[in-house]
């Protein structure tokens, strides 16, 4: 019978419900902090790929989140005002029947978290965790209150975990997001992300993003990049005159501006690029955005802490000894797919974000032109889908199984 741990997961955010699940249905007596009275999802819709999928079909949640989400076939972006086509990644090049699926971080959250008290885990909310000793695996919060000692804790805290040490400077651009009702007669694809730049300073995008529940009307997610110096002085100005610039980049995108009445009806997200080398250290393991933050561009942030949590668990299934044996195989499981994922993340960034006139200008006249020649469009289709680095096969679970 397998050694029955104690952990910590300090973090109750998809990643850390998510290993908490697998851990919990392990045997293992997890006990997961929350900073709020109430845990709850932070950020806009999301598009699984076929990795996270995977993973999900590993807690039996598969169906369930199919049935919420909006399958998606296609990414698509135009350049303005050229008209350009310069993005255009169809998951059929890659094999028949892959697809994205757009999701609400909403009902992909409720799931895990769901997944996670049903296999028993223990949550303590209200409960900010400011530190940790590696070395006797005890957690502090901020009030000073010692937590443990556990055999394990779980960083799962995010990009600005106090845990981690690695740099969290953010990236220069943002984006602004907001969740609304789909207009099922509107302009757009049903099954595509698209997109609209004006060089790499404006960008704009909207997706479907499926389901809160079940029975609930189908959403969209709408997005506009934006300085993140700029943030305070958008605030400061009139709506009308960003709706004027947002109505201008796409005009289609009006039956969607329409809608947003207010500054606060857009949530502004900041994004960051870091990873934490190693990944762990004593009884303490990262996991998600506390290892490995990135900007959304290749929108494999929850994909990648699904991964992780599914590998970080089966390394303390297989190595039932010392944790430093579960960690250093948890480390071997996911350190190529992540610094993968990280050096491309951190490459195509600049190209559809930044100050940059020449990089749009290689986008448009040059890249986009090459990546329609085989064999473009099957690297960008894997790049899009997670399946560059073959994550799944490291964990020994094949697409869909």
């Amino acid at each position: 019978m397998a050694q029955k741990r104690s952990i910590a997961i300090a973090g109750a955010g998809i990643g850390g419900f998510a290993a908490g699940a697998f851990l919990a249905r392990d045997g293992h007596e997890v006990t997961v902090y929350e900073q709020f009275d109430q845990a709850a999802p932070v950020g806009s819709g999301l598009v699984l790929q076929e990795t996270g999928l995977t993973i999900l079909d590993q807690l039996n949640l598969r169906r369930e989140m199919e049935s919420l989400g909006a399958p998606l076939q296609r990414l698509y972006g135009l350049s303005r005002p050229s008209e350009r086509t310069v993005l255009d990644v169809r998951y059929g090049a890659l094999r028949s029947g892959l697809q994205g699926l757009s999701v609400q971080r909403a009902a992909l959250f409720g799931l895990v978290s769901r997944a996670a008290r049903d296999a028993g885990i223990s949550l303590i909310p209200g409960t900010r965790i400011t530190a940790a000793n590696a070395a006797s695996g005890t957690l502090i919060d901020e009030k000073g209150r010692s937590h443990g000692p556990f055999d394990m804790i779980v960083d799962a805290l995010g990009v600005w975990s106090p845990l981690s040490s690695a740099p969290k400077a953010e990236l220069p651009y943002g984006a602004l997001w907001a969740t609304l009702p789909w207009p099922k007669h509107g302009p757009f694809e049903d099954t595509a992300l698209e997109q609209r730049y004006a060089g790499a300073r404006q960008m704009t995008g909207v997706m479907p993003s499926g389901k809160i529940a079940a029975g609930a009307p189908d959403t969209a997610t709408y997005f506009w990049s934006l300085r993140v110096s700029d943030y305070e002085q958008w605030r400061a100005t009139p709506l009308l005159h960003w709706k004027d610039a947002a109505r201008a980049l796409w005009p289609e995108t009006e039956v969607l501006l329409n809608q947003i009445e207010r500054h606060d009806d857009l949530t502004f997200a900041k994004y960051r690029h870091r990873t934490q080398w190693p990944c762990a250290e004593g009884r303490l393991v990262h996991l998600g955005d506390s290892w490995h933050a990135a900007s959304p561009q290749l929108g494999q942030g929850a994909n990648n802490a699904l991964l992780d949590a599914y590998a970080l668990a089966q390394a303390v299934r297989e190595n039932d000894g010392d944790v430093a044996d579960a960690f250093q195989a948890y480390a071997k499981m996911r350190a190529r797919h992540v610094r993968l994922f990280q050096w491309m993340s951190f490459l195509f960034t600049p190209v559809y974000q930044s100050d940059s006139t020449v990089l749009p200008w290689l986008r448009d006249y040059l890249v986009a032109p090459v990546s329609r020649i085989w064999p473009g469009p099957q690297i960008l289709a894997g790049m899009v889908s997670g399946a560059v680095g073959r994550p799944l096969a490291k964990l020994g679970l094949r697409p869909g199984a």
